[in-house]
């Protein structure tokens, strides 16, 4: 205990306010006004990022290593423009990561929580001041983001999660279990799991990657990194930052990697601890199923923690306030594209507002701006690749094919120069049709209009109408339509919005994660989280001798 206070005192000069989580702060969003030095900053950066391919390599044990299985990033604004060279590394060498990250596991699970947390502690530090225009440029060219959205992101989120998680760390070694008998001493240690985690992080948040590796690390664990091929050079610059803020070689390996080899390989390990992911329900699936199927072979049940996305949805009430419901539909159905695992795709409006709030949205669009992300009007920017402009393609394909489909804005794409995807709404007469129930992950709106009088069978319509259960939102001023849709919609939904929109979770206030197909619903951002990457030990030590074998009854 004495050597956690004297540790807790060292991290004053990096951090403030940081005794309990109860007073923890998140980190201001930044305005980026015309003439602000933060928005300059940023414009000088993003030309620095733009004018050169940086090269990413393999780390293992602190060794950066290249192989001929050579790719690139490229901006999906402008698919000619690389940003990052980087190569894949192979199913000996993905085997020789873990072999190292065991060898270093023992000495960095027994690292005091305190020395652990301040590396985060710096980390956030560093991103909140020197690095914070530079991760803010990674991330608008290699993901295509508005200076907006990107701030939001790799900036105060990826921010929040460093030093909220290591402040709950050093909150959780303080419960402790009850000690009632003075001769007994009752403690639990909170040792990292055996073995190694596996972070597979996604490309449409940076904040997600870092996240995804730092969090296990915190706890005591050993870590492979696999980032996302398109949010590359993103998560190339945190881990760097992580490095130089002290995490020693081994603990985090970053290991860009072809997705199958690296699952068929981390599954197939005996050392295999965990799995932390974001990503696709399919391939969430797959690694579960390869698990299944090697238990025997692990030395421990490995942890799974998984998010997959959602087919979210706007519930709006004939008493919602018109204004909410189209200004908060907008935004949380096209801001960054409709990317975020957040954004509302489906919206189920009453026929007594649809003409106004039909009227809204189509005029909202024609305001959206949508072009490169150093100009700082554009509301969006492109998708963020090949694939997923043709998975977008196929939908809109559909919805100007379909005599079920009325296209109200939108409805064209061009990948031409970037993978540019109109923001798009269409009404749509059948509520069960592909673009209301799939999750299609692009700035597309599906509005289903109902009777007034339907709106309790619209409320079990939506709770059935999908496999997700991520986020939703309910529009009205009814409290007693609140408490309705609350009660139907309790399992609909991980994170419920009532008379706001979707998107825009913050870390430490609204704890983000839902069940069924959107995942394991672990809530990254809660005190809790931290609790996943821990084995605790739990110790009773006895201070007199045992003197007694017998029962009082035998006596």
């Amino acid at each position: 205990m004495l050597r956690l206070k004297s540790s807790l005192l060292k991290l004053s000069r990096f951090t403030s306010a940081r005794c309990m989580s109860s007073n923890l702060v998140n980190e201001p969003i930044y305005s980026f006004t015309p003439g602000s030095k933060e928005r300059n900053e940023v414009q000088e950066a993003l030309k620095i990022v733009e004018s050169k391919t940086e090269d990413v390599p393999i780390v293992i044990g602190g060794e950066e290593l290249w192989t001929n299985d050579v790719h690139y990033q490229v901006s999906p604004y402008n698919h000619k423009q690389r940003i990052a060279k980087f190569s894949y590394a192979s199913a000996d060498m993905i085997n020789n990561a873990i072999e190292n990250s065991i060898s270093v596991r023992a000495e960095w699970d027994s690292k005091p929580l305190a020395d652990r947390a301040q590396i985060l502690f710096k980390a956030a530090d560093i991103f909140a001041n020197e690095k914070r225009s530079e991760i803010l440029a990674t991330t608008m060219a290699g993901q295509a983001k508005n200076v907006v959205q990107a701030e939001i992101d790799a900036g105060p989120e990826l921010i929040d999660f460093f030093r909220f998680n290591a402040q709950y760390a050093l909150d959780l070694e303080h419960q402790q279990p009850l000690n009632p008998d003075p001769n007994i001493v009752n403690s639990v240690k909170y040792r990292g799991l055996e073995g190694f985690v596996a972070a597979i992080s996604p490309f449409n948040f940076t904040a997600i990657g870092g996240n995804l590796a730092g969090t296990p690390a915190l706890m005591g664990n050993v870590v492979l990194w696999k980032p996302s091929d398109t949010a590359m050079l993103a998560s190339w610059l945190v881990y760097k930052v992580l490095r130089e803020c002290g995490l020693p070689p081994g603990v985090i390996q970053f290991i860009p990697a072809d997705g199958s080899t690296f699952g068929n390989t981390i599954t197939s390990s005996e050392h295999l601890a965990g799995i932390n992911f974001t990503g696709s329900v399919p391939t969430f699936t797959k690694l579960w199923q390869q698990v299944g199927a090697n238990l025997t072979k692990y030395k421990t049940f490995p942890r799974l923690a998984g998010e997959c996305g959602g087919k979210n949805f706007h519930f709006v009430h004939s008493s919602a306030d018109v204004d909410s419901v189209v200004n908060g539909t907008i935004r949380s159905a096209f801001e960054f594209g409709g990317q975020k695992c957040s954004a509302c795709s489906r919206a189920y409006i009453p026929k007594s507002l649809w003409g106004k709030v039909k009227q809204g949205l189509v005029e909202k669009h024609k305001e959206i701006k949508l072009g490169n992300p150093d100009d700082f009007s554009i509301f969006l920017s492109a998708v963020i690749d090949k694939p997923s402009y043709e998975r977008n393609k196929t939908y809109l394909d559909h919805a100007k094919a379909s005599s079920n489909i009325e296209v109200l804005a939108g409805g064209n794409c061009d990948d031409s120069v970037g993978y540019f995807v109109q923001p798009t709404i269409v009404e749509c007469k059948d509520p069960k049709d592909k673009m209301m129930q799939e999750e299609i992950f692009g700035p597309v709106l599906s509005c289903y209009v109902y009777d007034d009088a339907d709106y309790k069978e619209i409320l079990k319509l939506i709770n059935s109408t999908s496999s997700y259960g991520l986020t939703g939102s309910v529009f009205s001023k009814d409290e007693s339509v609140i408490e309705e849709a609350s009660s139907v919609l309790r399992n609909s939904a991980g994170n419920f919005y009532i008379n706001d929109k979707s998107t825009g979770s913050v870390v430490g206030q609204q704890w983000f994660g839902g069940s069924r197909k959107s995942g394991t619903n672990d809530k990254p951002g809660s005190p809790h989280y931290v609790l996943k990457w821990v084995s605790p030990q739990a110790v009773k030590r006895s201070k007199v001798p045992l003197k007694e074998w017998k029962y009082p009854s035998m006596k």
